[in-house]
């Protein structure tokens, strides 16, 4: 499968962080260690994005994920 160079935007506002951006981040980074997403993309970690209604907010390129998960970023990341 190839993958373009993404950039990942994972927000660590109290809201998000309590929604689980803490544990998509870790589980992101996994991936990127362990192979699967490794020099495909570059994780950044945010302040509050101010979208806390969605929480956890990752932002992937210009596509927001809200009320994401690990599904969900991963299924960004991986579009062409």
């Amino acid at each position: 499968m190839k993958f373009n160079r993404r950039l990942v935007f994972i927000c660590s506002g109290s809201d998000c962080k309590k929604a689980g951006s803490k544990k998509i981040r870790k589980e992101l980074k996994e991936a990127a260690t362990a192979g699967t997403l490794k020099g495909h993309c570059k994780f950044f970690q945010t302040k509050c994005m101010d979208m806390c209604k969605t929480a956890p907010m990752v932002i992937v390129d210009n596509h927001f994920c809200k009320k994401a998960d690990l599904k969900s970023v991963m299924e960004q990341i991986k579009k062409a």
